[in-house]
């Protein structure tokens, strides 16, 4: 019998020799309250993966029922949280310890999404909870009105990270609150209105950023922000152009490319479509180009190399300045820098960040020039809990943490390995189109077939997803026809964790094909 049961009882249980139904399991694990979900799932036993022992013991949950909760989302929440419960059967959290999460029925998730790349140390980790704590007991709030050291000792510790003359800081509580402002500061800095951002990206959920957002799952059909233009998203493996050398990633796409090598013929005409765009759809004087360095919610798609060199020079011709949203791929995430854009071998005008800032705790900021940030003092611009002092200590505990734990260390080692493996899954199956990324900021393409790169259906995407919850792993979604798994977990995941995550991805990849 394997150690862990995770897909059958749902716990972190170490081999005991029982039956996961039996009464004395049933106690012991899951709580009198509990109900097997054996005859639920499509799996025996013997046929789950192992996954990786944990010595974390929740609480037991003694909170209301799944039926009630559920009721309440109906009758008082916005009916948009019944729309994105993500899964046909909703995962019910309870608690959650670095990078696994245990339902109401105890279940416990290998959580590979971190509550939209947003949880970037652990769930509860112990040294953000602890500052946390200490500033609780000292002071849980005051406005920027006042002079308090949590706001600007954290601050300048921010500062210290970003390139020169990257300096000036701006905290927000969300990352749609700090693009919002970026795009504000952008047009009283140039003067200019006219905005470009790429198709497939994502930039928030305000009105304002809406019209940034080019993902029509997060639009409404009502007037937003006016003078956004989306110009074609360089993407290598769906885009009309793309080889086999065009990323800065572990792994390439499986197009031919005769590139000679340095050169890099997709990087080229996708410079030719942007040269279009700037001929054809905006004035002569641009604003600004926003970019994330990889995309996020577009499904964690790459660039060409020096794509992003070349669009900040002509955005930079046409009196614009170039923004860098980090709120996915901030603070070491990438692996191989603390700044995605740094990969790229630029340094942005303004960078704007969130999510993983707090690790789950909301924040957001705007770090730019000091020129440009003068610009704002044209009026009296004011944010109640941005910079908050807990805000504050819980991001300074953060950017600690990063550094003390040799997290980006292990997000460029765990995370190249586990692309490295998905690769092989991708020559393995033919639904496997493309695996991409870099660190801990991974997708995995999903298709019909590798020769037309068409999207795998919504039903068979949902199938695959609802399986894999099902076997204990939590992941995400994306892509423009949401044919993109999404992987971005706690970065303190380790490789037996992937390795149990490869398995169950095999096994339920290969299920799937048999069925079909």
């Amino acid at each position: 019998m394997y150690k862990v049961l995770s897909s059958l009882s749902g716990h972190c249980a170490v081999s005991t020799g029982q039956s996961c139904c039996s009464p004395s399991f049933a106690k012991l694990h899951l709580g009198s309250g509990a109900v097997c979900q054996k005859s639920a799932f499509k799996y025996r036993p013997a046929e789950l993966p192992e996954m990786p022992s944990c010595n974390f013991q929740p609480e037991e949950y003694k909170g209301m029922s799944k039926e009630r909760m559920m009721e309440i989302r109906r009758q008082n929440c916005n009916p948009m949280t019944m729309k994105i419960t993500y899964y046909k059967k909703p995962v019910f959290i309870h608690q959650g310890h670095m990078q696994w999460l245990w339902d109401v029925d105890g279940k416990r998730y290998l959580d590979l999404f971190a509550g939209v790349a947003t949880v970037s140390l652990g769930h509860s980790h112990p040294k953000v909870t602890e500052a946390a704590q200490k500033q609780l007991k000292r002071l849980w709030h005051t406005t920027n009105i006042y002079v308090h050291p949590t706001l600007h000792e954290y601050c300048e510790k921010l500062a210290s990270y970003s390139p020169d003359p990257l300096k000036v800081v701006y905290l927000t509580n969300s990352g749609s609150e700090a693009n919002d402002l970026a795009m504000l500061m952008a047009r009283l800095y140039t003067g200019n209105f006219d905005i470009i951002t790429f198709r497939g990206s994502y930039h928030g959920g305000t009105q304002q950023t809406m019209g940034l957002t080019s993902n029509s799952p997060y639009k409404y059909p009502i007037a937003t922000s006016s003078g956004c233009t989306h110009t074609m998203c360089p993407d290598v493996f769906r885009g009309p152009w793309g080889g086999s050398h065009c990323r800065d990633s572990p792994v390439q796409t499986i197009r031919e490319c005769s590139c000679a090598q340095g050169h890099c013929m997709a990087s080229g005409q996708y410079i030719g479509h942007l040269k279009e765009t700037f001929a054809t759809s905006v004035p002569s004087q641009i604003a600004a180009f926003f970019a994330e360095p990889i995309q996020g919610m577009g499904g964690a798609v790459q660039y060409p190399k020096n794509y992003l060199k070349e669009a900040y020079k002509l955005v930079r011709e046409r009196g614009g300045i170039c923004i860098a949203d980090e709120v996915q791929t901030g603070f070491g995430r990438t692996g191989s820098h603390f700044w995605g854009f740094q990969g790229h071998d630029v340094i942005p005008d303004m960078v704007t960040m969130a999510k993983g800032i707090g690790n789950g705790f909301p924040m957001g900021a705007v770090v730019t020039t000091p020129d440009i940030a003068a610009s704002f003092a044209k009026a009296s611009h004011f944010n109640t809990f941005g910079g908050s002092p807990v805000a504050c200590a819980v991001a300074s505990s953060v950017l600690d943490t990063i550094k003390e734990d040799g997290t980006q260390q292990n997000n460029l080692h765990v995370g190249t390995y586990l692309m490295t493996e998905l690769a092989k899954l991708r020559h393995k199956y033919e639904i496997i189109g493309d695996v991409r990324g870099k660190g801990l900021q991974i997708g995995v393409e999903m298709v019909k077939d590798k020769a037309s790169r068409e999207p795998l259906p919504p039903e068979a995407m949902s199938e695959i997803f609802e399986d894999i919850k099902d076997m204990g792993v939590l992941i995400g979604k994306g892509g423009v026809y949401g044919q993109t798994f999404r992987i971005q977990p706690p970065m303190c995941i380790t490789k037996d964790d992937v390795d149990f995550f490869l398995s169950v991805l095999n096994k339920v990849v290969h299920s799937y094909m048999d069925r079909k």
